[in-house]
């Protein structure tokens, strides 16, 4: 079961690396000490919130370990935060990342599942754009859990019959040819915004952890799932971690 939560004045990195077993947690060189301590507060329940809305353990959000966490530090001009598949790390900007953490943990959790759903995918590959790209379902690993999770892109991508795409998808998409980019509608956006949405609609409260894909310009334009479809889509999500926590819980109680 969970540890007994500290005072904030026990709270540091150090103590979520630890509770958390996280490969590393490096801090900008800007960052000062006050900063650090209220960041590691910030992070802290947030990623407490997180284990609540997927009903699992610790190393769920670490990703059995293998998730490396940067605070202000490995940014990028102009972006609040990012994961990087190569290095496995999630980035937060020290000045505009709150609100960001969860889009980048499912980020991270689409690219670690990847080869747990497809065993022959490329060392960088998100799961989400191999299921778009491999019609031969066969190639999916065959796991109640891996089911659970294709159900969950299915209802992002794809209309209710399935036979095309979805509301969603169509509205990134636009948006991608008014801005003349490919990005809303990359199957890796379109999931983990959808993410956003179910974090949100769970714990609504905590602005460190999720905003905005209720009440915001992308909201407003459809870049997050609406009505019915997103209602879909959390009790896609909800389903798959579920049943992806309960087999979590098992293995940490039988390893004490």
């Amino acid at each position: 079961m969970p540890m007994s939560h500290p005072s904030e004045t026990q709270i540091s990195f150090v103590s979520i690396r630890r509770q958390f077993d996280f490969r590393g947690i490096e801090m900008g060189r800007w960052v000062t000490p006050h900063e650090r301590d209220r960041a590691a507060i910030n992070f802290y329940q947030a990623l407490l919130d997180l284990m609540t809305v997927l009903q699992g353990p610790e190393t769920l959000i670490s990703l059995r370990g293998t998730l490396g966490l940067q605070y202000g530090k490995g940014g990028q001009p102009g972006v609040a935060a990012h994961y990087t598949p190569a290095t496995r790390q999630l980035a937060l900007a020290k000045n505009a990342g709150a609100g960001s953490l969860a889009h980048e943990w499912f980020h991270a959790f689409d690219h670690y599942i990847a080869e747990k759903l497809y065993p022959h995918s490329p060392a960088l590959s998100f799961a989400s754009r191999q299921w778009l790209n491999l019609s031969d379902v066969t190639q999916v690993s065959n796991h109640p859990l891996n089911l659970a999770l294709i159900d969950c892109f299915k209802v992002i991508m794809l209309n209710p019959a399935g036979d095309e795409t979805s509301e969603l998808f169509r509205a990134s998409q636009q948006a991608d040819q008014e801005y003349n980019i490919l990005y809303y509608a990359k199957p890796e956006e379109l999931c983990a915004r959808s993410f956003e949405a179910f974090v949100e609609d769970a714990c609504p409260n905590n602005d460190f952890l999720v905003r905005g894909s209720r009440y915001s310009t992308e909201a407003s334009r459809g870049l997050y799932p609406q009505g019915r479809q997103r209602e879909r889509i959390n009790q896609a999500f909800t389903i798959y971690f579920q049943q992806l926590g309960r087999a979590l819980w098992r293995e940490v109680e039988n390893s004490e």
